[in-house]
């Protein structure tokens, strides 16, 4: 094992887009009664590094659109239950066995290939998301056929920037005896403070913070420009435009640096 490393899910293997950021945007349209976010509203709510949770960041806007009309958050009756329902409901589908929602037309940002070049150069890999365990699993098996996954997901430790669950990921993939270099791979400011927060545990070995631009960021010059910055500013040693840009090589150098 020369390296190892560790990717975030959602903006880096499969393009949510359409599907997670579509159900905060319904959810709140919903519980607001008028107000829809739009893109640029949610990654402005995301920029902050602390809202992860797609739950929470509905539930958070969902706040926001009433404090703007003058309403103290105390006041407003909001049932989180409802919210996470509702939510799922768009993102699972109706029925939580026999899923028809968003997440089935999620397209891919990587391929299998990709993950057996990382192995054929000596590379261990796991992934770190906040995505529920079995939505993770949805992509992970069920569309790129991974076997033996290395995952935290949701369920198995605090949400980021909390490095708890990237810790542990790495405890499932080297010997604590040997510390190896890390890239861990994110779309989001949280996924570059989690690296931080990481190398502030554990100074015993190089971390480094590689940020991707999610699909709907690409869209201009300006957007791609902006969102690089603030990944960078986040703690970001690289960004680049899709994971498969990340090879072997490109990781070797950014461990040697």
């Amino acid at each position: 094992m020369k390296a190892i490393v560790i990717f975030d899910i959602d903006g880096v293997i499969r393009d949510v887009g359409g599907s997670y950021r579509r159900a905060i945007a319904d959810t709140v349209e919903l519980f607001t009664k008028f107000y829809r976010p739009t893109v640029s509203d949610i990654d402005r709510l995301k920029s902050e590094g602390v809202w992860n949770n797609d739950w929470e960041a509905s539930r958070e806007l969902i706040y926001r659109y009433f404090e703007s009309q003058g309403q103290h958050r105390d006041a407003i009756n909001l049932d989180y239950g409802e919210i996470v329902a509702f939510f799922q409901s768009c993102y699972q589908g109706p029925d939580p066995d026999n899923w028809t929602g968003y997440i089935c037309s999620e397209p891919l940002l990587c391929t299998p290939e990709y993950f057996q070049e990382l192995t054929d150069h000596a590379i261990a890999w796991g992934f770190f998301s906040g995505a529920m365990r079995d939505e993770a699993l949805y992509v992970l098996q069920g569309k790129l056929n991974l076997p033996n996954i290395p995952l935290i997901a949701m369920e198995d430790a605090p949400g980021k920037p909390d490095p708890t669950g990237l810790l542990a990921v790495l405890g499932q993939l080297e010997p604590p005896e040997s510390p190896k270099p890390v890239i861990y791979v994110g779309d989001t400011v949280a996924d570059m403070y989690t690296v931080t927060k990481a190398q502030q545990q554990d100074s015993t070995r190089t971390w480094v913070g590689v940020g991707v631009l999610p699909p709907h960021i690409q869209q201009t010059t300006e957007s791609i420009a902006s969102y690089t910055q603030t990944l960078k500013k986040a703690g970001a040693t690289q960004v680049v435009n899709g994971v498969q840009q990340l090879t072997p090589e490109v990781i070797f150098r950014l461990i040697s640096e």
